[in-house]
């Protein structure tokens, strides 16, 4: 979302990163997004991650115009299973560049981040870059459009196939 347009944010985390989230939280709130708690809530006790990242990327899967932050300890756990879900597209970000990177060119609908692979000054400069970068589209959007076939069950080279068909027969080939 570029700088002054809120979002619906369906935010999520395990135990383990329950104090980032209530960070990441605060900052959504204060630049006036709409924020969906999905759990857990509190540090004190133990909880299945696959729980929470399940009801994230559904979520956000089911709203194409929100986002999803999810939170663990490493965030492998909840990229694996965020990504399960259709439509969801889960990202792991440990750094700025990470975060822009996954929006540019992969079209992320969900930032994973590691709360051990972090620091909390480094949260608002991600969280707020990778909801500001748009998708860019072009030869992003093909390799996009692959995924999708992937998560479909289909070989996604049927896509490429189908252009050189396709450009072929309009060259009279």
């Amino acid at each position: 979302m570029r700088k002054g347009i809120t979002v619906k944010i369906f935010i999520g985390a395990d135990h383990r990163g329950y104090l980032l989230k209530s960070k990441i939280v605060a900052i959504l709130e204060k630049a006036g997004h709409d924020v969906v708690d999905a759990g857990t809530h509190t540090a004190q006790q133990s909880c299945d991650y696959p729980l929470v990242a399940y009801g994230v990327a559904s979520r956000v899967s089911r709203d194409k115009n929100s986002r999803g932050i999810l939170i663990c300890m490493s965030g492998n756990g909840q990229v694996i299973a965020a990504n399960k879900v259709k439509g969801a597209y889960a990202a792991l970000c440990y750094n700025l560049a990470s975060a822009r990177l996954c929006r540019q060119h992969n079209n992320a609908n969900i930032l994973v981040i590691g709360a051990m692979s972090l620091k909390a000054a480094q949260l608002k400069t991600i969280v707020t870059t990778w909801l500001a970068t748009p998708f860019e589209g072009g030869r992003h959007l093909r390799r996009f459009k692959m995924i999708q076939k992937i998560e479909q069950g289909e070989n996604p080279d049927t896509l490429n196939r189908k252009k050189a068909v396709d450009r072929a027969r309009d060259c009279g080939c």
